[in-house]
C-alpha cells in the first residue's frame, strides 16, 4: 500500500522561511520493523510515526541512522500538525518521557528536560562570523554544537549543529541542542540556527526547558 508522508518545516522565521523539514507518518501505515528504513529513504533529519490518543499521542522519532528517545523539532512539529489537523493534544508520549504541549505568542511549544537530549560537544566561539565560517566536513562522528553570542544582553545567539553519526552533516534547526544549551547557560534564549531558522527557549530552575517555534506545512510525499 502507498504510504502518505506529511511534511512540515519547523522553526521557520516570521515570514515562514527556512525551518527544518520533518516527515510525519501514521504509525499504522508502516510496520515497526520497516520504520527505520523509511526514515533513511526519506532522508529528513527526523521522521516521526504518530499514534493519536485521547488528548495525547505516542511518537516514535527516527533520524536517517537511528531511533531517538527525544528530539525538539519533531515534537514541536508534531504538536503543531496535530493541532492543524483538528486533533490537538496536551501531551506527547516519547520514549524519554511525557512532553507537555502548549502555545504561546503564536509559537508552538513543548516542555522537556535537558538530559533527554543527546550529549553535544559544545564549541563556544567568540563571534557569529566564526560560526558562519565553519566547515561541516571538519567534524568527527559526534554531536557538535557551535555557537556565539549575537547579543548577550538579550540572550540572542547564532548557532550551527553537525551530527555525522546520526546521518546529518548539518542540521538546519536542532531543538534538542537548544534545550541543552539553555540548561547549560541557565537563561532564556533566542537562537538563529542554520540558514535562518529561529528557536525560542525559556529556562526553568527545576530542570525543565520550554522550547518554541513557528511551523508551516510543506509539500506532502506519497511513497
Amino acid at each position: 500500500m502507498p504510504v502518505h508522508v506529511d511534511v512540515v518545516r519547523v522553526f521557520t522565521d516570521a515570514a515562514g522561511q527556512f525551518g527544518n523539514p520533518l516527515g510525519i507518518v501514521a504509525a499504522e501505515a508502516v510496520a515497526a520493523p520497516d520504520r527505520q528504513a523509511l526514515a533513511t529513504q526519506l532522508g529528513f533529519s527526523e521522521t516521526v510515526y504518530v499514534t493519536p490518543g485521547s488528548g495525547s499521542a505516542t511518537v516514535q522519532i527516527f533520524t536517517p541512522a537511528a531511533e531517538l528517545p527525544f528530539a525538539g523539532h519533531p515534537t514541536v512539529g508534531v504538536a503543531w500538525w496535530l493541532h492543524s489537523t483538528g486533533t490537538p493534544v496536551q501531551v506527547l508520549e516519547v520514549p524519554a518521557g511525557r512532553v507537555e504541549v502548549g502555545r504561546r505568542d503564536g509559537l508552538t511549544t513543548v516542555r522537556a528536560r535537558a538530559e533527554w537530549a543527546p550529549e553535544f560537544v559544545f564549541h563556544d566561539l567568540a563571534a557569529p562570523e566564526e560560526v558562519d565560517a565553519l566547515d561541516p566536513a571538519a567534524f568527527d562522528d559526534r554531536h557538535h554544537y557551535a555557537w556565539a553570542w549575537s547579543d548577550e544582553a538579550s540572550g540572542t545567539i547564532r548557532s550551527r549543529m553537525f551530527a555525522p553519526d546520526m546521518g546529518i552533516a548539518e542540521d538546519e534547526a536542532t531543538g534538542a541542542a537548544a534545550v541543552r544549551i539553555t540548561a547549560r547557560l541557565s537563561r532564556d534564549l533566542r537562537i538563529r540556527q542554520g540558514r535562518g531558522s529561529q528557536l525560542v527557549t525559556a529556562w526553568e530552575p527545576d530542570g525543565w526547558v520550554r522550547l518554541g517555534g513557528r511551523v508551516v506545512a510543506d509539500t506532502p510525499i506519497e511513497l
